[in-house]
């Protein structure tokens, strides 16, 4: 689409992942290209009985018009909160990137599903909204994520390469950058999700918190050497995972302890990021780490084990390792509108860039 727009402009994004635990919305001042200035950011959490909702709906059970309304709701308050947290008047912003909550996640069968009203949300903050950034890229016969990598590769354009970003949100995915613009992007395995629903299951909390838990506990390393030999772990880059591609995994540690279990699904994600750099064509100098399991202490000890390259948080280059898809987002929906690629053989595996999202006028 071709953009009345100026830019740069003042865009919030928006993400809720795979965790399902709420909302982070990120204020950016960007061109979609080279200029990008991070402002205010916050989190808005999902509720239990909302989360307990989109996690049945990732199963197929549900009323999804119902969750979807409950999910827009979320996602609203949290623009209004932030645009009242930032002191910025709401005429400033252009533009809303809305990600919305993904429930299904099937790229070889042509199928990629993230709910949210973004028509509503659009007419409700009076600001122009962009969704539905995956969609084009599953029908030109990509895999619809990970879509973060062009905004990786933007934040890292004075960083030595090569330099190789982890996410690690309810599934990790990686973005390696090297020399001359080359970018390569693929999901990597499960990141907190498995954990998350370990810990849910048998005590209740969303979380270890600071891998406390794990930490107590001892793996049991038949069972990662299990886990690993999933064929997902050798196919090739690109590719993506849908949230619930590893659920039998909890399913074969139930004989396990809360810590033990806890330990060896933790040892799982780490063992499957150091696996991950077989996937690159250098070893990067650094390997930064963003999204909830930079907050596990445990998590992070071990990658340092396991990960042949030094391994840092991206605070330590000046990023938030909180916010970073959230302000990606901000960031598509810029390069969105300018009819920008999003996506590229090389991150997807779709056949040339391409662009994607769908406007919502305000």
């Amino acid at each position: 689409m071709t953009s009345a727009i100026p830019f740069p402009a003042t865009v919030i994004g928006l993400m809720s992942g795979t965790s399902a635990d709420g909302v982070d919305a990120a204020i950016l001042y960007t061109d979609g290209r080279a200029v990008v200035e991070a402002g205010e950011s916050m989190f808005v959490p999902y509720d239990d009985a909302l989360r307990a909702d989109i996690l049945a709906l990732m199963c197929g059970v549900g009323d999804a018009k119902k969750v979807e309304q409950s999910i827009t709701d979320v996602h609203i308050q949290a623009v209004n909160s932030l645009i009242n947290k930032s002191n910025v008047l709401r005429e400033t912003f252009s533009l809303v990137g809305f990600h919305g909550q993904t429930i299904r996640h099937a790229p070889s069968e042509g199928i990629t599903v993230q709910i949210g009203d973004a028509a509503r949300m659009a007419r409700e903050l009076g600001i122009s909204v962009v969704a539905d950034f995956r969609s084009a890229d599953v029908k030109a016969g990509g895999q619809g994520a990970p879509l973060v990598p062009l905004y990786h590769a933007a934040l890292a354009g004075k960083l030595a390469k090569p330099v190789m970003v982890v996410n690690i949100g309810g599934v990790s995915n990686a973005t390696w950058i090297g020399d001359a613009g080359a970018i390569i992007g693929f999901d990597i395995g499960p990141g907190n999700a498995l954990m998350d629903d370990w810990v849910f299951k048998h005590t209740g909390q969303r979380y270890d918190k600071d891998g406390q838990i794990a930490a107590r506990g001892v793996a049991d390393d038949a069972a990662v050497r299990a886990f690993l030999a999933d064929p997902f772990f050798v196919a090739h880059a690109p590719k993506s995972l849908d949230r619930n591609h590893f659920g039998g995994v909890m399913e074969k540690l139930l004989h396990l302890s809360l810590e033990d279990g806890a330990a060896t699904l933790t040892a799982m994600t780490a063992a499957a990021i150091g696996l991950s750099l077989s996937a690159v064509p250098v070893i990067p100098k650094q390997v930064l780490i963003c999204g909830g399991g930079l907050k596990n202490a445990h998590l992070m000890g071990l990658l340092k084990a396991c990960v042949n390259a030094p391994v840092d948080a991206v605070e330590a280059v000046g990023w938030d390792g909180d916010m970073l898809e959230a302000q990606a987002f901000a960031y598509l929906a810029a390069r969105s509108v300018q009819g920008l690629p999003l996506s590229l053989p090389t991150t997807t595996g779709v056949y040339q860039p391409v662009t994607g999202g769908v406007f919502y006028p305000a």
